[in-house]
C-alpha cells in the first residue's frame, strides 16, 4: 500500500510539473495573441508528435517526450524568414515593451501559479512557520522525564509549570528572563538551562503579556553538541511549536504574500550558490553521502513528492510545487540566452542603444545579429544539459529522500 501511495505521489508531483510546464507557455501564447501576434504552434514535450489540431491560425499539440514545451511565435528575430503577409505581426516588428512582456509572461506564470499553490496552502493545511517564531501550539498537562515517555499519562505530581502560568496556544515568546529571542530554536536553549520561578514575556491577541513560569528539571535525551545524543538534566516548561499557520480566507492573501516574498528570497540565494554545490553533487554520484542542501532535478523532486506522498506530509509536496515555479520563474529570467531572460536583455540592450543613438542625432541601430550569440548560447546549453545530467544521474544512483 505504502508503495502504491509513493508511486501515486511521483506521478501526481509529475503531473504538477508538466502542469506548470504547460501553463508557462500558455503565459507566452496569451500575451502574445493579446498584443496580435501570430502564433503558429503551441507544444506542450518534444520528440515525436502524439497528436495535435489546430485553431485558427495555431497548431496545439503534444510530443512524446515530457519535457518542457515551446510556443513557436512568428518572427521572433529580425534574422527569421517572415511571409510579407505576417511582417506587421512579427515578433521583431513590435514595441520592445510588448516583446518584454510576452518573453516574461511565462516566469510571471510561474510566480502566479506560485502565489496560488501557496494561498490554497494557507487556507488548508497552513503555510510553515519557516522564520522559526517562537508562537506556542499546545500547552501540554505535565512535564516529566524522558523514561516515562512524554506521551504517556501524567504521573501523580508532575508539574505543569506552563499550563499553571497561564501560558495559551498562540502565544508568541518575547523574552525569557530578561532576554529577548525571536525563535522557537533560542527559545529551547535558554530553557533548557532554566530552573525555579522564571519570567516570561509573550505576544496574545497583539498585547504584552509577562507570566512567571516554574521551570523544573527533567531528564530528557538531547544533542550533545558532536552530532551524537546524550541524557541530562534541562529545564522544560511543556509546550510545543507551531509548525503552520491556517488563516482565513481574508488573511490568507497578506500571508501568502509576505510567504512569497520570503520564498524569491531563499530563491535567489540559492541560485548563487548554485555553483559551489556541484561538486557534492559529483561526490554524491561517486558513493559519498549526499548532502540534503545539493541541487536536484525533476527526477529528485518527484521522488522526494513520492516520500512526501507516503508520510501523509501534503503540506510539504505542496510547497515543493510551490517552490518549484518560484524556481523555474526566476531561473528563467536570468539573462542568458536561450533562456528567456536572454532575449529579455537583448531587446532592452536594443532599446537603450537605439535611445543613445537618437539622442546624438543618429538612427537606429540594426537588430542584434543573434548568429553572434550562438557561440555564448552553445556553452550555456552545455553546462545546462552537463547540470542536467549530474543532478539526475545522482537522483538516481543516491537520491535524497525524506526520513
Amino acid at each position: 500500500m505504502n508503495t502504491f501511495i509513493n508511486i501515486l505521489g511521483v506521478l501526481l508531483f509529475a503531473t504538477g510539473i508538466a502542469v506548470s510546464i504547460a501553463l508557462h507557455e500558455f503565459g507566452h501564447l496569451l500575451t502574445a495573441k493579446a498584443f496580435g501576434m501570430k502564433v503558429t504552434r503551441y507544444f506542450i514535450g518534444f520528440g515525436p508528435k502524439l497528436f495535435s489540431f489546430r485553431k485558427g491560425e495555431t497548431e496545439y499539440g503534444l510530443k512524446a517526450i515530457p519535457a518542457g514545451g515551446f510556443c513557436e511565435i512568428t518572427g521572433m528575430t529580425a534574422l527569421d524568414e517572415v511571409h510579407p503577409d505576417d511582417r506587421k505581426r512579427a515578433f521583431y516588428n513590435q514595441k520592445v515593451w510588448k516583446r518584454v512582456v510576452v518573453l516574461s509572461a511565462g516566469s510571471i506564470t510561474h510566480f502566479i501559479l506560485g502565489f496560488v499553490i501557496l494561498l490554497i496552502l494557507a487556507m488548508s493545511l497552513g503555510l510553515p512557520n519557516n522564520k522559526d517564531l517562537p508562537v506556542l501550539a499546545e500547552i501540554t498537562p505535565c512535564v516529566q522525564n524522558h523514561t516515562v515517555g512524554l506521551t504517556a499519562p501524567c504521573q501523580s505530581g508532575a508539574p505543569a509549570p506552563a499550563k499553571d502560568a497561564g501560558l495559551q496556544p498562540g502565544d508568541e515568546v518575547t523574552s525569557i528572563a530578561g532576554k529577548p529571542i525571536s525563535t522557537w530554536s533560542e527559545m529551547l536553549t535558554i530553557t533548557r538551562e532554566l530552573s525555579g520561578p522564571t519570567e516570561f514575556k509573550v505576544l496574545r491577541d497583539g498585547k504584552e503579556l509577562a507570566l512567571t513560569v516554574n521551570v523544573p528539571k527533567v531528564t530528557r535525551e538531547v544533542t550533545d553538541g558532536k552530532g551524537g545524543r546524550e541524557v541530562k538534566e534541562v529545564g522544560a516548561i511543556g509546550v510545543t511549536w507551531q509548525q503552520n499557520f491556517e488563516y482565513s480566507p481574508l488573511a490568507a492573501v497578506p500571508a501568502s504574500l509576505a510567504f512569497t516574498g520570503d520564498m524569491f528570497v531563499n530563491t535567489w540565494k540559492g541560485l548563487m550558490r548554485f555553483p559551489e554545490r556541484i561538486p557534492a553533487v559529483v561526490k554524491a554520484i561517486g558513493g559519498g553521502e549526499r548532502d540534503l542542501d545539493t541541487p536536484i532535478s525533476v527526477v529528485g523532486a518527484s521522488r522526494l513528492g513520492g516520500d512526501a506522498a507516503e508520510r501523509g506530509l501534503w503540506a510539504f509536496f505542496i510547497l515543493m510545487l510551490a517552490g518549484l515555479n518560484f524556481f523555474v520563474g526566476v531561473f528563467n529570467l536570468l539573462p542568458l540566452l536561450p533562456l528567456d531572460g536572454g532575449h529579455i536583455a537583448v531587446n532592452l540592450y536594443e532599446r537603450v542603444r537605439d535611445w543613445l543613438r537618437k539622442l546624438r542625432g543618429k538612427p537606429a541601430g540594426a537588430p542584434v545579429n543573434y548568429m553572434r550569440l550562438l557561440p555564448l548560447t552553445y556553452v550555456v546549453i552545455f553546462i545546462g544539459g552537463a547540470i542536467t545530467l549530474l543532478t539526475v544521474t545522482a537522483d538516481i544512483v543516491n537520491p535524497i529522500r525524506l526520513q
